[in-house]
C-alpha cells in the first residue's frame, strides 16, 4: 500500500493482530544519513519515560516492545502488547546536523514490514521541506482499544529543540535535546554528585559543540597520553591532569556513560581503567604510579592498539575497504616528541581512515601549527613535530582522519578556545565519514 502524508489508519489494516512488525527507513540528506529515534510518549504527549527514547545509543526500550536492530539501514522492531498501558503513542522522528537541512533530501523512504512483506510505503518528497533540520515521519497511537497509524511527515524548522519542546517543551539549556535519554539525564545526576568541579568545563565544550552544529552527535572519546620520559615535567606539574579533565568534560557531552578510555604509550602500550566521573581527580597520578615512564615513543603501536580495541575484527592491521559502524571514535592523542615508529605510524593512519575513527593529535612544544592565539607555532625556526605536520597531509586515506596542532604547554588556551581547536577539522570529518559509507 502506498502511504501518503497527513493518512490515517487502523494499524491492522497493514499487518496482523499480533501486533508484531517492523518498520525500515532510508534516507539521503545533503550526503548524510540522518539520525532515526523512536519517542515512547504519554497521553499528554510527553516522553513518559526516559528509557523509551530508542535510538543507536539506546537500541532498545526496557519492556522490549521497541528495538532498534543493527545494520545499513534504520530498521525498528515492534511488539506492541509488550509495552506498558502508560504509552499511548510512538513518534519516528529524523534528524540532521547543521549545516544540513531537509531541503537537500536526496531520497527517503519509510516502509511498513509485516514478516517479509512490505504492507505499506511512504516516500519523503524534498519539495515539502526548506530549512527544517528535524522530521516526524509516523506515528503509532492508541484509540478506542486500537492501535492506529498516522503518516505525518511534519518538519521542524527549530530542528531538535523544536522537536523536543513538541514532545513536552521540556528544553531548558542546549544540553536538553531530543536525544536525552535516561542515561543522560542520570549522568547529569552524577556530575553534580560526584564531580561538580566538572560542570563548568561540560557547558564550556557544549557550546562549542552548539557552534558546530554538533549538540545531538555521540562519540566515543579515547585519550592517548604519551608516557616516554620527557613528559615528566608535565605529569609531576598536574598539567596532564587537568588537561586529561578537559577531556573528559567532552566524552560527557559526546557520550551519556560518563567516562573515556585511556591509552598510555612509550616504548610499550597500556590501557588501564576508563577515566571517569568517580574517578577522575586523581587520576594521572594513579596510573602515574602504576605505569612508570618509558625511553622511547611509538605512536603506531598506540594506534594500533586503539583501533584493536574498537575495530577487533581488523586486530589493528589492514583495512582497505569502508568500515561501517553507528557511533564514531573522536582520539585526543598527545605527545611532546617524534615516534620511532614513523612508518607503521602512517600505514595504521591510512588503513584506519577506513573506519569511523578520528586522530587528534596535539604536540606539546614547538611547531609550525599552533592555536588561534598564535600559541607554541613558530615562524623560521624549527618544529619539534615535522612528522606529525606532514601526518596531518598524509595521502593515500579514504578521507583526512586527522588534525595537528601544537602547544607550548597543555593549558595554553583557554578552555572555550581549547574546545574551539578541538572541533576545528572533527566536524567536516563527520560529514566525510558519512558520504563514504563509515558511519551509519
Amino acid at each position: 500500500m502506498q502511504l501518503t502524508r497527513g493518512q490515517r489508519l487502523r494499524l491492522t489494516d497493514l499487518i496482523g493482530p499480533d501486533l508484531r512488525f517492523q518498520i525500515g527507513l532510508d534516507a539521503r540528506v545533503g550526503g548524510t544519513t540522518p539520525d532515526f529515534a523512536c519517542f515512547g510518549l504519554d497521553g499528554a504527549g510527553k516522553l513518559a519515560d526516559e528509557r523509551y527514547m530508542t535510538f543507536f545509543n539506546q537500541p532498545t526500550s526496557p519492556c522490549g516492545g521497541v528495538s532498534l536492530l543493527p545494520g545499513s539501514e534504520a530498521v525498528f522492531a515492534f511488539d506492541l502488547q509488550r509495552l506498558p498501558a502508560s504509552l499511548e503513542r510512538l513518534v519516528i522522528t529524523a534528524t540532521v546536523d547543521a549545516p544540513v537541512t531537509l531541503g537537500q533530501l536526496s531520497s527517503g523512504s519509510l516502509r511498513v514490514l509485516d514478516g517479509p512483506l512490505e504492507t505499506g510505503r511512504f516516500d519523503l518528497q524534498a519539495s515539502d521541506y526548506a530549512a527544517e533540520r528535524a522530521l516526524m515521519l509516523l506515528e503509532l497511537y492508541r484509540k478506542d482499544g486500537q492501535w492506529r497509524v498516522a503518516i505525518t511527515g511534519q518538519g521542524f524548522n527549530g530542528g531538535l529543540a523544536a522537536l523536543v519542546e513538541h514532545f513536552g517543551g521540556e528544553v531548558a539549556a542546549p544540553a536538553a535535546a531530543p536525544q536525552q535519554s535516561a542515561a543522560r539525564i542520570n549522568l547529569e545526576k552524577r556530575l553534580e554528585k560526584e564531580a561538580p568541579h566538572l560542570i563548568s568545563l561540560v557547558k564550556k565544550a557544549a557550546v562549542s559543540l552548539e557552534k558546530k552544529g554538533m549538540t545531538a552527535h555521540r562519540a566515543k572519546v579515547c585519550l592517548c597520553l604519551d608516557i616516554s620520559a620527557s613528559m615528566s615535567q608535565l605529569y609531576d606539574s598536574g598539567q596532564v591532569q587537568a588537561f586529561a579533565e578537559r577531556v573528559l568534560a567532552l566524552g560527557c557531552q559526546f557520550d551519556d556513560d560518563g567516562e573515556i578510555d585511556v591509552f598510555l604509550f612509550g616504548k610499550d602500550v597500556h590501557q588501564p581503567e576508563p577515566m571517569g566521573l568517580g574517578n577522575n581527580r586523581d587520576y594521572v597520578q594513579q596510573i602515574s604510579q602504576r605505569h612508570k615512564l618509558e625511553f622511547d615513543t611509538r605512536y603506531g603501536a598506540a594506534m594500533q592498539a586503539i583501533r584493536r580495541f574498537y575495530f577487533p575484527d581488523s586486530a589493528g592491521g589492514a583495512r582497505t575497504t569502508p568500515h561501517k559502524a553507528q557511533v564514531p571514535v573522536y582520539v585526543m592523542f598527545i605527545t611532546d616528541g617524534t615516534t620511532s615508529d614513523q612508518a607503521v605510524t602512517q600505514q595504521q593512519l591510512r588503513w584506519s581512515s577506513n573506519e569511523p575513527i578520528f586522530w587528534q593529535f596535539m604536540g606539546i612544544g614547538r611547531g609550525r601549527k599552533g592555536g588561534f592565539f598564535g600559541g607554541s607555532a613558530s615562524t623560521g625556526s624549527a618544529s619539534d613535530f615535522p612528522f606529525l605536520e606532514k601526518l596531518d597531509d598524509l595521502e593515500g586515506r579514504l578521507v583526512d582522519n586527522a588534525d595537528f596542532f601544537s602547544v607550548s604547554s597543555p593549558g595554553e588556551h583557554p578552555d572555550e578556545a581549547l574546545y574551539d581547536l578541538l572541533m576545528n577539522e572533527y566536524p567536516g570529518w563527520v560529514q566525510l565519514a558519512r558520504q563514504n559509507g563509515l558511519l551509519g
